[in-house]
């Protein structure tokens, strides 16, 4: 199963505001009616039945959405870019590394058509009409489209069952597995026979239930030991968990303390989850004269066990009812829901001025739309941009600096003269 993987996304980019003039015969009020750049098109992860694996991601590596069109004459606006749409497989996990290197969670996909937006198009530059005033009513200013956001975004699955079996490897997961379900693992007597999770469906009583053998683990899980991640990763989903213990161990009760520390130590709230304790083999004759011995040990640990044998059945139908009826019971159905994490929007960023030199490097995304789109060698120009200037405090803020007449101003890729 190629269940985690990394891709980059590029959102699509705004379509530019048009600068045009209208000018039609018999109409002596003409001036200005750009339209406004479309929208770029957003990149939106949402799960979906159909597609049972991240393999698809593998290959490819980069995904971009659609650009946003430009503006045009009459005041007719850009077409939006259309959302670029990846599916995932139900149980995918979203995430986003921050500015200091971690991840955050930005969507849970657990049903199918869950959504999350990771990154968002472009806004569209406004167009020349924007710009009209009293004392500037030929405006030759527009901006330009904002780039789409660019992300690295990492998906993890993670098996979405009802009751997950856990335990060390070659306890008997996979014929416990085979026997309640029809769902049919690799079943062999050597460690790590299951490299992947493998589902069946439990019928108890006309009910159903999802049950799923998890990857073993070994001590040191948790850091990512042997198959420790993928076992402990997918456990995540389950409801409840049957942890099945080798009776011919040396000390059970230790073994299921050692797979319970693990637990504890790769996320607390696993540790947490209701289990049934399950002691395998029970069908060997050295389990069967160690049986009181091992109930009274977990007896007195405050644990009550249950005895099977994954070889020939013995004790497993009794075992999924249990299963079955802890499944409804209302301490496990009415569970609290997690928190939601709300994010709100940055703020509008403030102007920022810096020296590169003698040069004053303006730091303002809204005037660099727009000077990114015109000649500034032009005079007249200059004097429209003062005004969108005074508009967004950025004279106040070259004052404060400092600035002189005949200094140099740098913005984007533009620079002119104070």
């Amino acid at each position: 199963m190629f269940d985690i993987t990394e891709i980059k996304v590029l959102a699509g980019r705004g379509g530019d505001g048009a600068i045009t003039f209208r000018r039609e015969k018999f109409v002596p009020f003409g001036g200005p009616d750009g339209g406004d750049g479309g929208k770029g098109g957003d990149v939106i992860i949402e799960a979906d039945p159909a597609v049972m694996n991240l393999w698809g991601f593998k290959k490819k590596q980069l995904y971009k959405g659609d650009n946003g069109g430009s503006g045009a004459a009459q005041k007719k606006h850009g077409r939006n870019g259309d959302p670029l749409i990846l599916k995932v497989p139900e149980g995918t996990v979203v995430y986003v590394k921050n500015v200091d290197g971690f991840d955050d969670v930005l969507g849970d996909l657990e049903s199918a058509g869950d959504q999350v937006i990771v990154a968002q198009g472009g806004r569209g530059g406004l167009g020349n009409v924007h710009f009209a005033s009293s004392t500037n009513q030929t405006p030759r200013l527009a901006q330009s489209g904002e780039n789409g956001e660019a992300k690295v975004i990492s998906l993890e699955l993670k098996l979405i069952a009802d009751v997950g079996i856990i335990g060390y490897p070659n306890v008997g997961k996979s014929s416990l597995l085979a026997l309640s379900s029809a769902a049919k693992p690799e079943i062999a007597n050597y460690p790590f026979t299951t490299k992947e999770p493998i589902v069946g469906v439990v019928g108890v009583n006309f009910e159903n239930f999802v049950l799923a053998e998890i990857p073993g683990l070994i001590d040191g899980a948790h850091l990512g030991r042997g198959l420790g991640h993928d076992f402990l990763r997918h456990s995540m989903r389950t409801r409840l968990l049957i942890h099945l213990i080798d009776g011919t161990a040396e000390s059970p009760l230790d073994n299921m303390i050692k797979v319970n520390n693990e637990l504890s130590l790769f996320d607390s709230k696993l540790a947490l989850k209701p289990q049934i304790v399950v002691i395998n083999k029970i069908d060997l004759p050295e389990v069967q004269d160690k049986k009181k011995e091992i109930k009274k040990s977990f007896k007195e640990a405050g644990i009550d066990v249950h005895f099977v044998s994954a070889m020939n059945g013995e004790g497993i139908p009794g075992l999924m009812k249990t299963v079955n009826d802890l499944l409804k019971a209302s301490d496990i159905l009415n569970q609290q829901p997690a928190a939601k994490v709300f994010r709100p929007l940055p703020r509008h960023k403030q102007v920022s001025i810096t020296r590169d030199g003698d040069v004053f490097v303006v730091s303002e995304p809204e005037l660099e739309r727009i000077v990114s789109r015109v000649d500034m060698s032009d005079t007249t120009i200059q004097g429209q941009i003062l005004g969108q200037m005074v508009r967004l405090h950025v004279d106040k803020a070259l004052e404060n600096a400092g600035i002189k007449r005949g200094d140099i101003i740098r913005c984007g890729a533009a620079e002119w003269e104070w």
